[in-house]
């Protein structure tokens, strides 16, 4: 029943995008009949529909020897992603604007033409701003005061960073950038809050990306937790075991001390359908001291309430990218009680990160790439006392 259902599931889905695209489809093949009268409708079609669906053909488990064209698909695919959600939103304007016109009498012969070129110019400055915001990342600093103590006088400073999405689009380079940036902080601890790989740990591999990710330094250790990616991959086992090889440790369930600091990471959500569940937090902070200060990582930002009542003071989340292209923010916004950006809930300082990397398009409108500095400000800190409590956010 329950396999019934994901195939029925996965025919609507299907069904409801081919439909999509076949209405965005229809619109440029209108548009290039008037500036190609020669073009033919089943070569168009054929590339069209290509395009249309290279991610989920890049995305199939190829053999070796097409795995290079399989890859180009997939970047091909993801943005088109990114112009299929701005052409979702932008024709249907056009296709009423072009309805009123005919109710006044107005003239359309013009039409098709000038709104199609207006449409082309716009998703060109789209794609240009929306990768600029994708690629160009800005440090948030978040000082949090927790009325714990571990005998030092200085403040704690955390780096943060989430949702890497390392694979075929967002590669080497960024994450070049990532580790210079979190060095650069010269944080105490490193915390990495779930899908650092996108999906398949094949990229991460081929391109060694671990040999980047090793050169991040902390003074008490860098740590991870898994996302929902890492379980779509389906390679935990063999991802975990690479990043202990290079000194981070994935948090599944577990708790690990670091310079007086309790760190507890949570298998991601996605463990409760996939992999037989995972811990409650009242019993992943069993037998804990709880006079000593407690960070938990969380890669979707839920269970508010419970972390609170169990006593944890900092929690990080990622996972929404803050819907990464807008107008997808407004949804995120109703499905999370924070979806992004900072909330103390009772004494419980949540954090959600809008990510570093991007997933499917590297797009990003009314979202930023980020990073988080985390300065946690400790009882018998001179600055525990003094500092004011403001957000910082520097572009690098």
């Amino acid at each position: 029943m329950k396999n019934l259902r994901m195939l029925l599931t996965g025919a609507v889905m299907l069904l409801v995008l081919g439909l999509v695209n076949f209405y965005i489809g229809y619109h440029l093949w209108i548009l290039l009949k008037d500036v190609l009268p020669g073009i033919l409708a089943g070569v168009y079609w054929t590339i069209f529909m290509l395009i249309a669906f290279a991610y989920m053909i890049g995305m199939v488990p190829w053999p070796k020897v097409v795995k290079p064209a399989a890859r180009l698909f997939k970047v091909i695919g993801s943005y088109y992603l990114a112009c299929m959600e701005f052409a979702v939103i932008m024709l249907p304007l056009a296709d009423l604007l072009y309805w009123v016109l005919g109710l006044t009498g107005f003239d359309r012969t013009a039409f098709t033409a000038e709104a199609g070129i207006t449409l082309v110019l716009l998703l060109a400055v789209f794609l240009i701003w929306g990768s600029r915001n994708a690629w160009s990342t800005v440090i948030r600093t978040h000082p949090v005061r927790i009325e714990k103590s571990i005998g030092t006088s200085v403040p704690l400073t955390v780096a943060v960073a989430s949702d890497l999405h390392l694979g075929n689009i967002v590669g080497n380079r960024h994450l070049r950038k990532m580790v210079a940036e979190i060095n650069r902080m010269e944080p105490d601890i490193i915390l990495l809050a779930g899908d650092v790989l996108d999906d398949s740990i094949e990229p991460f591999i081929r391109n060694k990306m671990s040999l980047q990710l090793r050169q991040l330094k902390a003074r008490y250790g860098v740590y991870a937790v898994l996302g929902n990616h890492e379980y779509y991959g389906g390679s935990i086992a063999q991802y975990t075991e690479m990043m202990a090889g290079i000194g981070i440790r994935v948090l599944q369930d577990e708790v690990a001390e670091a310079g007086g600091v309790y760190i507890a990471g949570r298998k991601d959500k996605t463990a409760e359908s996939m992999q037989g569940g995972r811990m409650s937090v009242p019993a992943l902070l069993e037998g804990l001291d709880h006079s000593r200060p407690i960070l938990m990582m969380d890669h979707k930002p839920t269970g508010f309430d419970i972390a609170a009542k169990a006593g944890v003071d900092v929690l990080l989340s990622g996972h929404t990218h803050r819907g990464q292209i807008a107008p997808n923010h407004w949804i995120t916004r109703r499905l999370f009680e924070l979806d992004w950006g900072y909330l103390l809930k009772d004494k419980l300082h949540v954090i959600v990160s809008s990510g570093y990397g991007t997933w499917g398009p590297p797009i990003r409108l009314a979202s930023r790439s980020e990073l988080i500095r985390l300065e946690v400000l400790l009882e018998g800190s001179k600055s525990y006392q003094e500092e004011p409590l403001s957000a910082k956010t520097v572009l690098v």
